[in-house]
């Protein structure tokens, strides 16, 4: 028996429903995690206050930070571990829990009831956040009676210009505090691909567009095959790779990354791809090219089966260097687990430290970001040194968690004595 179109409808309908029901559970969830994890930060909070009135903490040496520093980094580092985010998202999600069990409890209710979600919840939180106290109640009050039926974006839009109107600072004495957050930052995408984006001053970024836009213009003609927005990225790549700032920064610099190709790619009897430190794989052709012809790139070479390295440039063979560059390839980022910060910008830490007969070994050094080679050195967090190249950490109360090398390769050669003939056996002529 077939259905009519009303009763289809009404089918459908009742699956919005569900998936409606479905995203409010979602908020629910989200509203009883803020719950947990600032509940947990008051506990680590009310630690460091015990902390600092009691003996050193036992496992750490004698620190450059204090109890409330130790006691904020390590909650904030291993909740990172737990939740697997970056430390600075954890960070953010302290704060937003913090906002909500503290200064938004309206924000908190919404969420809990499911009617709005936590990006709706966060688009109020962070305009809140550089508001007066007093301010705040009008705030939060004004834009829940419309959150529920806005869009994220929407929200965020009626947030900040709520926000300029309750705003006690100039918007001139704010722009000069946020300018100090200026950054560039790279981003992996999809195909061989990536982003770079440039967040600085409006007018700045604004020009630099508008002037690329117009460079791009420039070089339409019609033998020109490709399309202003084409023009535009290609004169950027040009302008960022070969330019000169007026200071004369920028002259015969180059950037110098390591790219991994399959000895078969090479040899063009495989069409696997190579991979690019601190992205991941491209394609043949443009590996073959690096490895070839760009001086301002490591060739890496790797067997066609077993995937492991076996070479690394022993055309530069120095002990110092090549256990160096070893090392680079091996964990090409830091090795705390989920830092992403490149093994070029990272510090060599000894697993054993030096001081205490720690070996200057593969096996007994890894790459650590300077913030994350503190965090080792000042808490409590400690690792041991697998003899893969793995990582396994402990923190603090004792819960473990693994950093896996980027790279499977062979450890390098090292120089053994001569073997000492057997008392039963004629030394060798």
């Amino acid at each position: 028996m077939k259905t009519s179109y009303s009763e289809q409808q009404q089918t459908l309908g009742r699956h919005f429903d569900v998936i409606r029901e479905t995203q409010a559970d979602s908020a629910r969830v989200a509203a009883r995690l803020a719950e947990q994890v600032d509940k947990a930060r008051r506990c680590a909070e009310a630690g460091a206050t015990q902390a600092a009135r009691a003996a050193p903490v036992a496992g750490v040496p004698l620190a450059r930070w204090d109890a409330a520093m130790i006691a904020e980094r390590e909650f904030v580092t291993e909740l990172a571990c737990t939740l697997r985010l970056p430390v600075r998202s954890a960070e953010t999600l302290i704060a937003e829990s913090r906002t909500l069990m503290e200064d938004l409890p309206a924000t908190r209710a919404a969420l809990q009831a499911g009617s709005i979600t936590y990006r709706h919840a966060q688009a109020i939180m962070h305009q809140a956040w550089s508001l007066p106290a007093e301010a705040l109640p009008g705030f939060e009050q004004a834009l829940l009676r419309s959150a529920p039926h806005l869009t994220v974006a929407n929200l965020k839009y009626k947030a900040r210009v709520m926000r300029e109107r309750l705003h006690p600072e100039t918007i001139t004495a704010r722009h000069q505090k946020s300018v100090a957050d200026r950054r560039v930052v790279f981003e992996p995408e999809a195909d061989g691909m990536a982003s770079l984006s440039w967040v600085d001053s409006a007018e700045k970024v604004k020009a630099a567009y508008d002037r690329i836009t117009v460079m791009g213009i420039s070089l339409l003609a019609p033998d020109e095959p490709r399309t202003l927005t084409q023009l535009r990225a290609d004169t950027f790549a040009d302008l960022i790779l070969d330019g000169v700032t007026a200071k004369g920064v920028g002259k015969g610099i180059r950037g110098t990354v390591h790219v991994t190709v399959p000895v078969m790619t090479l040899l063009g009897h495989s069409e696997e791809p190579g991979h690019l430190e601190g992205y991941g794989p491209i394609d043949p052709d443009t590996a073959r090219e690096i490895a070839a012809r760009a001086p301002s790139f490591i060739r890496i070479l790797t067997h066609p089966e077993t995937g492991v390295v076996l070479s690394v440039g022993r055309t530069r063979y120095k002990v110092p260097k090549h256990l160096r560059r070893y090392l680079r390839v091996r964990d090409e980022t830091c090795r705390w687990p989920g830092c992403r910060r490149a093994a070029a910008h990272s510090d060599l830490d000894h697993t054993l430290d030096w001081q205490f007969e720690g070996p200057t070994a593969h096996d007994n050094l890894a790459h650590l970001c300077p913030a994350d080679h503190a965090l080792k050195s000042e808490t409590r967090w400690s690792y041991l040194h697998l003899a893969d190249g793995t990582l396994k950490w402990t923190s603090p109360t004792g819960r473990t968690f693994v950093s896996e090398p980027a790279t499977i390769i062979r450890a390098p050669e090292t120089a053994r004595p001569p073997r000492q003939p057997d008392s039963e056996e004629p030394a060798p002529f």
